[in-house]
């Protein structure tokens, strides 16, 4: 396997705060167990009103740099892929580099698509690396979705971040990046206008062909590259709007049942969008073993995908060990109604 680059650390950020899709049904005179069985869907995160896409991306930064163990003087740059970053001119990439006191001359920018933005920048940062153009870098997804109240993603869009720290040291790699496989096209199954608050859906564009399409090709794809097929994959991580998606896709490609179960946060959380599949991702490097190899499947709206396939080392162990996992900060949580949801949105105002 060439070792070109890696993982050396990875961090995650999930808001306390929870609203179950109950609830949200309760407010809206929704059917609660038809929501259930349409998003299999629990709970979703929802940022307090003090945390954004800044504030979640700093936390799961510093957590992944924590168990990456590298000095921060080697850090050259720092990639951020969002879709809800609170200013419209200025990035995130420049204030985790500041909130982590890394150099002055360290590389920073964001990147949008959709929510497959922060993968994309996980293949730019791998070429950065394989050049020996850095020496180690931080790429982060972080999103606090948006959804218009009583719509569709009302139930599912939620906020989290994850962070990943790659690097060519391979006394520092933890997971490999064995290769990967991209495809996209021009398919308008979601979007916002600039000045709109809210996304819209092109409902009949949103599944087969745009989200199960470009997964499929994506996966496909990378498999017939490496020469490998799904019984030589020990997990399966897929983009996750819901809790149906995933398993569907996984059932078309002749992934278990049990390769994807560890991998779902989305029942839990809800769609993070930039930090759905990689989310999946961290929740299986907490528990993989050494030489696990995981497909990682990400997907962003206009539409593409990216797979990777990923090994894991024997560093993987020790690494697991220097931070919280993901499942202590999914359990970590404090259930609200409706109306505090709204406020911690700031979709109402409390008049002073």
């Amino acid at each position: 396997m060439n070792m070109l680059a890696g993982i050396a650390g990875w961090g995650t950020y999930i808001p306390r705060f929870r609203i179950s899709t109950r609830e949200i049904a309760r407010v809206w005179g929704d059917d609660p167990l038809r929501i259930r069985d349409l998003y299999l869907i629990e709970e979703k995160s929802v940022e307090f009103y003090d945390e954004d896409a800044v504030t979640m991306a700093v936390n799961a930064a510093r957590t992944a740099l924590r168990r990456a163990e590298i000095d921060p003087e080697h850090i050259d740059a720092v990639f951020v892929g969002t879709e809800s970053k609170p200013y419209a001119v200025k990035p995130i990439a420049s204030i985790i580099t500041a909130a982590l006191g890394l150099r002055l001359d360290v590389q920073s920018f964001d990147a949008e698509f959709a929510c497959k933005a922060a993968s994309d920048l996980i293949i730019c940062m791998y070429g950065l690396l394989a050049a020996r153009r850095v020496r180690a870098g931080i790429v982060v997804g972080s999103d606090a979705s948006q959804g218009e109240p009583g719509e569709h993603l009302d139930y599912s869009a939620s906020a989290g971040a994850v962070a990943f720290v790659l690097s060519s040291d391979k006394d520092k790699i933890c997971a490999v990046i064995e290769d990967f496989y991209s495809c996209s096209s021009d398919t308008p199954d979601f979007w916002r206008r600039d000045g709109c608050p809210y996304p819209v859906h092109g409902e009949g564009f949103t599944g087969e062909p745009a989200y199960f399409r470009h997964i499929v090709e994506a996966a496909r794809g990378l498999m017939q590259k490496l020469g490998l097929k799904p019984q030589d994959f020990d997990y399966a991580v897929f983009h996750q709007p819901n809790t149906r998606f995933p398993l569907r896709v996984a059932s078309v490609l002749g992934f278990p049942v049990d390769k994807v179960r560890p991998g779902i946060v989305v029942n839990a959380v809800g769609n993070t969008y930039n930090a759905s599949a990689l989310l999946g991702l961290a929740k299986v490097l907490d528990v993989a073993k050494p030489g696990s190899r995981i497909l990682v499947v990400t997907y962003g709206s206009g539409a593409g995908s990216n797979a990777f396939s990923i090994v894991t080392t024997d560093n993987i162990t020790r690494k697991q060990s220097l931070a919280e996992s993901l499942e202590q900060q999914i359990n970590d949580k404090v259930l609200i109604d409706y109306s505090l949801y709204l406020r911690f949105r700031r979709l109402i105002r409390v008049l002073q």
